[in-house]
């Protein structure tokens, strides 16, 4: 028996999503799509994956057992893609990778002077996003490729893999900030002073926990923003390193924290030859 992929993403994300409407819309097809998609599933397979008399389906006991061996089958499926590509290795004429600053600049530099020699006629496009904002754009198509910090878990419609080197993320304040004179600083001390919050375009705001609070999409305008002394946040050690001059770590307990780095593209749309290079390489440094 043959399942396509989009078949198996369709009953994943119906089943993570807990509605077929919202399932359609990440994928960008019908309801009436993903509902025969599931439903001939059912029929191959034999077994009722959904049950469906209430408002929304809510997973049987059979499809709660085969969910695993279903997110297994989408996992395989990508490492066999990718490695085609990589032996096909033609007909890219531009790349577009979004990056988040979590990612060490050193690690990316000799990425970018291998590609230059490997691909010297290829175009190259860098952005750069955080968390929700790098899924967005590889859902869109807008980039083909993204590399984020590590999130608990991805959509079906999202392919990934884990990237050999963390990062490390601190809480930082100027040197002439109240806080840098504490030998401890703890949550109270912290509640004091304002909070400079990452917040991506695509992901909600933060439920309001009482802080003084300002956000940016990015950890360089944080960083920016915490030089000049307007509050402390949590930064990324390689990019203080590099451009915060001025700061200084909080001694805090539970800090600094190690993030893993994901690599994450579209089930919808398969990497190219050069862009399963770069996360070839990138999966060996």
């Amino acid at each position: 028996m043959y399942i396509a992929t989009d078949t198996l993403a369709a009953f994943v994300l119906a089943a993570e999503l807990g509605s077929f409407s919202a399932a359609a819309r990440q994928l960008g097809k019908r309801q009436s799509t993903i509902s025969e998609s599931i439903a001939n599933l059912e029929i191959d397979l034999g077994l009722r994956l959904f049950e469906r008399s209430g408002r929304q389906p809510q997973l049987t006991a059979a499809g709660q057992r085969l969910l695993p061996s279903a997110r297994q089958t989408l996992a395989a499926q990508d490492a066999l893609l990718l490695e085609a590509q990589l032996l096909a290795d033609g007909g890219d004429t531009q790349l577009t990778l979004v990056l988040s600053d979590t990612f060490h600049s050193g690690d990316f530099e000799a990425m970018l002077a291998a590609f230059a020699a490997r691909f010297p006629t290829l175009a190259l496009e860098c952005l750069v996003g955080e968390q929700e904002d790098v899924l967005a754009l590889v859902r869109s198509g807008r980039a083909q490729l993204g590399l984020l910090s590590g999130q608990g878990a991805y959509a079906a419609d999202i392919a990934s893999c884990t990237l050999a080197r963390p990062t490390q993320l601190a809480r930082y304040v100027a040197a002439s900030h109240p806080l840098a004179r504490l030998a401890q600083v703890g949550d109270d001390d912290l509640r004091q002073y304002r909070e400079l919050r990452l917040q991506p375009y695509h992901d909600q705001a933060a439920p309001d926990d009482g802080r003084i609070c300002w956000s940016a999409p990015s950890y360089l305008l944080l960083l920016e923003m915490a030089q000049l002394g307007f509050g402390w946040a949590a930064l990324p050690d390689w990019l203080v390193a590099r451009y915060g001059a001025g700061l200084q770590p909080l001694p805090q307990p539970g800090w600094p924290r190690q993030l893993r780095i994901d690599a994450v593209w579209s089930r919808q749309r398969p990497l190219g030859g050069a862009a399963a290079w770069v996360l070839q390489r990138l999966r060996q440094d």
